[in-house]
Protein backbone atom coordinates (compact mmCIF):
# COMPACT_ATOMS: atom_id res chain seq x y z
CA UNK A 1 0.00 0.00 0.00
CA UNK A 2 1.21 3.50 -0.85
CA UNK A 3 0.28 6.02 1.81
CA UNK A 4 -1.49 9.24 0.83
CA UNK A 5 -0.47 12.24 2.91
CA UNK A 6 -2.62 15.29 2.21
CA UNK A 7 -0.83 18.64 2.23
CA UNK A 8 -3.05 21.32 3.80
CA UNK A 9 -1.03 24.40 2.82
CA UNK A 10 -3.61 25.61 0.30
CA UNK A 11 -6.40 25.38 2.90
CA UNK A 12 -4.35 27.69 5.12
CA UNK A 13 -3.64 29.99 2.16
CA UNK A 14 -7.37 30.50 1.59
CA UNK A 15 -7.87 31.22 5.29
CA UNK A 16 -5.01 33.73 5.34
CA UNK A 17 -6.54 35.75 2.51
CA UNK A 18 -9.02 37.12 5.08
CA UNK A 19 -8.84 38.00 8.77
CA UNK A 20 -10.65 34.83 9.77
CA UNK A 21 -10.24 31.28 11.03
CA UNK A 22 -12.30 29.90 8.15
CA UNK A 23 -11.52 27.47 6.56
CA UNK A 24 -10.21 25.58 9.56
CA UNK A 25 -7.01 23.63 8.96
CA UNK A 26 -7.77 21.14 11.74
CA UNK A 27 -11.33 20.55 10.52
CA UNK A 28 -10.09 19.85 7.01
CA UNK A 29 -7.54 17.46 8.46
CA UNK A 30 -10.38 15.59 10.17
CA UNK A 31 -12.28 15.43 6.89
CA UNK A 32 -9.24 14.04 5.07
CA UNK A 33 -8.72 11.39 7.75
CA UNK A 34 -12.39 10.41 7.70
CA UNK A 35 -12.10 9.98 3.91
CA UNK A 36 -9.17 7.59 4.31
CA UNK A 37 -6.01 9.72 4.11
CA UNK A 38 -3.06 8.02 5.79
CA UNK A 39 -1.27 11.18 6.81
CA UNK A 40 -1.27 14.98 6.92
CA UNK A 41 1.56 17.15 5.59
CA UNK A 42 2.27 20.83 6.19
CA UNK A 43 5.11 23.09 5.08
CA UNK A 44 5.39 26.05 7.48
CA UNK A 45 7.62 28.70 5.92
CA UNK A 46 9.22 31.50 7.94
CA UNK A 47 6.98 34.14 6.34
CA UNK A 48 3.94 32.04 7.39
CA UNK A 49 2.32 32.74 4.02
CA UNK A 50 0.03 29.73 4.47
CA UNK A 51 0.60 27.20 7.25
CA UNK A 52 1.57 28.99 10.45
CA UNK A 53 3.56 27.72 13.39
CA UNK A 54 0.41 27.60 15.51
CA UNK A 55 -1.30 25.40 12.92
CA UNK A 56 1.44 22.83 13.47
CA UNK A 57 0.77 22.74 17.20
CA UNK A 58 -3.00 22.58 16.63
CA UNK A 59 -2.64 19.67 14.22
CA UNK A 60 -0.21 17.83 16.49
CA UNK A 61 -2.82 17.96 19.25
CA UNK A 62 -5.57 16.27 17.24
CA UNK A 63 -4.12 14.06 14.51
CA UNK A 64 -4.76 10.32 14.57
CA UNK A 65 -2.59 9.66 11.49
CA UNK A 66 1.05 10.34 10.67
CA UNK A 67 2.11 13.98 10.76
CA UNK A 68 4.76 15.12 8.26
CA UNK A 69 6.28 18.58 8.66
CA UNK A 70 8.30 19.88 5.71
CA UNK A 71 10.72 22.77 5.62
CA UNK A 72 14.21 24.15 5.43
CA UNK A 73 16.21 23.11 8.51
CA UNK A 74 18.42 26.20 8.08
CA UNK A 75 15.42 28.55 8.57
CA UNK A 76 15.85 30.44 11.82
CA UNK A 77 13.34 32.34 13.99
CA UNK A 78 11.51 35.31 12.57
CA UNK A 79 9.18 37.89 14.09
CA UNK A 80 5.70 38.01 12.61
CA UNK A 81 4.65 41.16 10.79
CA UNK A 82 0.93 40.37 10.98
CA UNK A 83 -1.29 41.20 13.95
CA UNK A 84 -2.61 38.15 15.76
CA UNK A 85 -0.08 35.81 14.14
CA UNK A 86 2.63 34.45 16.43
CA UNK A 87 6.30 34.53 15.61
CA UNK A 88 8.02 31.78 13.65
CA UNK A 89 10.30 29.92 16.09
CA UNK A 90 12.70 28.47 13.53
CA UNK A 91 12.18 25.20 11.70
CA UNK A 92 14.31 22.93 13.85
CA UNK A 93 12.93 24.44 17.06
CA UNK A 94 9.37 23.91 15.83
CA UNK A 95 9.95 20.30 14.82
CA UNK A 96 11.88 19.41 17.97
CA UNK A 97 9.01 20.65 20.13
CA UNK A 98 6.25 18.93 18.15
CA UNK A 99 8.15 15.74 17.24
CA UNK A 100 6.07 14.66 14.23
CA UNK A 101 6.28 11.14 12.88
CA UNK A 102 8.20 12.40 9.86
CA UNK A 103 10.19 15.48 8.98
CA UNK A 104 10.94 16.22 5.32
CA UNK A 105 13.85 18.59 4.87
CA UNK A 106 13.55 20.88 1.83
CA UNK A 107 16.06 23.43 0.45
CA UNK A 108 13.61 26.26 -0.12
CA UNK A 109 13.66 30.00 0.54
CA UNK A 110 11.24 32.92 0.74
CA UNK A 111 11.83 33.89 -2.89
CA UNK A 112 10.49 30.55 -4.12
CA UNK A 113 6.78 30.38 -4.87
CA UNK A 114 6.98 26.67 -4.08
CA UNK A 115 9.67 24.03 -3.65
CA UNK A 116 11.47 23.78 -6.97
CA UNK A 117 14.61 21.66 -6.49
CA UNK A 118 16.14 19.00 -4.32
CA UNK A 119 19.23 19.14 -2.15
CA UNK A 120 22.72 19.21 -3.60
CA UNK A 121 24.35 16.95 -1.03
CA UNK A 122 27.83 17.42 -2.44
CA UNK A 123 27.47 21.02 -1.28
CA UNK A 124 25.12 20.72 1.70
CA UNK A 125 25.70 17.20 3.04
CA UNK A 126 28.08 18.19 5.82
CA UNK A 127 25.67 20.84 7.09
CA UNK A 128 22.71 18.49 6.96
CA UNK A 129 24.23 15.43 8.60
CA UNK A 130 24.21 16.75 12.22
CA UNK A 131 20.66 18.08 11.78
CA UNK A 132 19.46 14.72 10.48
CA UNK A 133 21.16 13.02 13.42
CA UNK A 134 19.48 15.43 15.83
CA UNK A 135 16.02 14.66 14.42
CA UNK A 136 16.58 10.92 14.37
CA UNK A 137 17.74 10.99 18.00
CA UNK A 138 14.27 12.35 18.84
CA UNK A 139 12.61 9.44 17.04
CA UNK A 140 11.59 11.52 14.02
CA UNK A 141 11.80 9.70 10.67
CA UNK A 142 13.78 12.03 8.42
CA UNK A 143 13.39 12.41 4.66
CA UNK A 144 15.33 14.61 2.22
CA UNK A 145 13.70 16.31 -0.76
CA UNK A 146 15.72 15.16 -3.76
CA UNK A 147 15.88 15.35 -7.53
CA UNK A 148 15.82 11.94 -9.27
CA UNK A 149 19.61 11.67 -9.44
CA UNK A 150 21.01 8.32 -8.26
CA UNK A 151 24.39 9.74 -7.23
CA UNK A 152 22.73 12.36 -5.01
CA UNK A 153 20.35 9.78 -3.57
CA UNK A 154 23.24 7.56 -2.53
CA UNK A 155 24.69 10.57 -0.72
CA UNK A 156 21.40 10.94 1.18
CA UNK A 157 22.07 7.58 2.80
CA UNK A 158 25.54 8.74 3.81
CA UNK A 159 24.03 11.86 5.38
CA UNK A 160 21.90 9.54 7.53
CA UNK A 161 18.41 10.07 6.10
CA UNK A 162 15.75 7.40 6.54
CA UNK A 163 13.97 8.27 3.29
CA UNK A 164 14.12 10.51 0.27
CA UNK A 165 11.17 12.34 -1.26
CA UNK A 166 11.53 12.50 -5.03
CA UNK A 167 10.70 15.90 -6.52
CA UNK A 168 8.26 14.93 -9.27
CA UNK A 169 7.70 18.16 -11.21
CA UNK A 170 9.70 16.98 -14.25
CA UNK A 171 7.46 13.91 -14.49
CA UNK A 172 4.31 16.01 -14.12
CA UNK A 173 5.48 18.43 -16.82
CA UNK A 174 6.24 15.58 -19.21
CA UNK A 175 2.77 14.15 -18.65
CA UNK A 176 1.11 17.52 -19.21
CA UNK A 177 3.06 18.10 -22.42
CA UNK A 178 2.71 14.51 -23.60
CA UNK A 179 6.41 14.45 -24.46
CA UNK A 180 9.17 12.05 -23.31
CA UNK A 181 6.96 10.59 -20.62
CA UNK A 182 8.59 7.16 -20.65
CA UNK A 183 12.13 8.58 -20.65
CA UNK A 184 11.36 10.81 -17.68
CA UNK A 185 9.54 8.00 -15.88
CA UNK A 186 12.60 5.78 -16.24
CA UNK A 187 14.72 8.45 -14.54
CA UNK A 188 12.50 8.04 -11.51
CA UNK A 189 12.70 4.25 -11.72
CA UNK A 190 16.51 4.49 -11.63
CA UNK A 191 16.30 6.89 -8.69
CA UNK A 192 13.98 4.49 -6.87
CA UNK A 193 16.38 1.62 -7.49
CA UNK A 194 19.26 3.70 -6.13
CA UNK A 195 17.23 4.46 -3.01
CA UNK A 196 16.48 0.78 -2.46
CA UNK A 197 20.12 -0.20 -2.95
CA UNK A 198 21.13 2.45 -0.40
CA UNK A 199 18.56 1.21 2.13
CA UNK A 200 16.40 4.33 1.89
CA UNK A 201 12.62 4.48 2.00
CA UNK A 202 10.96 6.26 -0.90
CA UNK A 203 8.42 9.10 -0.87
CA UNK A 204 7.40 11.40 -3.71
CA UNK A 205 5.56 14.62 -4.30
CA UNK A 206 5.04 17.80 -6.31
CA UNK A 207 2.39 18.33 -9.00
CA UNK A 208 1.13 14.77 -8.84
CA UNK A 209 -2.56 14.68 -9.82
CA UNK A 210 -5.33 12.30 -10.81
CA UNK A 211 -4.06 12.08 -14.38
CA UNK A 212 -0.39 11.32 -13.74
CA UNK A 213 -0.57 9.55 -10.38
CA UNK A 214 -1.66 6.06 -11.52
CA UNK A 215 1.41 5.69 -13.74
CA UNK A 216 3.74 7.06 -11.09
CA UNK A 217 2.34 4.70 -8.46
CA UNK A 218 4.07 1.87 -10.32
CA UNK A 219 7.48 3.20 -9.23
CA UNK A 220 9.15 0.32 -7.36
CA UNK A 221 9.32 0.67 -3.60
CA UNK A 222 7.18 3.81 -3.38
CA UNK A 223 5.91 4.18 0.20
CA UNK A 224 4.17 7.56 0.32
CA UNK A 225 3.01 10.46 -1.83
CA UNK A 226 2.34 13.94 -0.50
CA UNK A 227 -0.26 15.85 -2.50
CA UNK A 228 -1.78 19.24 -1.82
CA UNK A 229 -2.30 21.68 -4.68
CA UNK A 230 -3.99 19.36 -7.18
CA UNK A 231 -6.05 17.61 -4.52
CA UNK A 232 -7.31 20.95 -3.20
CA UNK A 233 -8.26 22.07 -6.70
CA UNK A 234 -10.10 18.78 -7.29
CA UNK A 235 -11.84 19.20 -3.93
CA UNK A 236 -13.40 22.45 -5.16
CA UNK A 237 -14.96 20.51 -8.01
CA UNK A 238 -15.90 17.25 -6.33
CA UNK A 239 -15.76 17.86 -2.58
CA UNK A 240 -12.89 17.07 -0.23
CA UNK A 241 -13.97 13.57 0.78
CA UNK A 242 -14.57 12.58 -2.84
CA UNK A 243 -11.21 14.04 -3.88
CA UNK A 244 -9.32 12.06 -1.21
CA UNK A 245 -11.17 8.91 -2.29
CA UNK A 246 -10.29 9.56 -5.93
CA UNK A 247 -6.58 9.88 -5.10
CA UNK A 248 -6.68 6.67 -3.10
CA UNK A 249 -8.24 4.91 -6.10
CA UNK A 250 -5.57 6.38 -8.37
CA UNK A 251 -2.86 4.96 -6.15
CA UNK A 252 -4.51 1.56 -6.08
CA UNK A 253 -4.97 1.55 -9.85
CA UNK A 254 -1.30 2.22 -10.31
CA UNK A 255 -0.26 -0.63 -8.07
CA UNK A 256 -2.47 -3.05 -10.00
Amino acid sequence: MIALSVNLNKIALIRNSRDTTNPSVTEHARMCIAAGAHGITVHPRPDQRHIRAQDCFDLAGMLTVEFNIEGNPMAGPRASDRAGVGDYPGFMELVKEIRPAQCTLVPDGDAQLTSDHGFDLKRDGDRLAPLVAELKALGIRTSLFMDPEPEQIRLAAQVGADRVELYTESYARACSAGVNIEDVFQRFVLAAEAAAEAGLGLNAGHDLDLNNLPRFAAIPGLLEVSIGHALTVDAIRMGLANAVAAYLRALEAGRQ
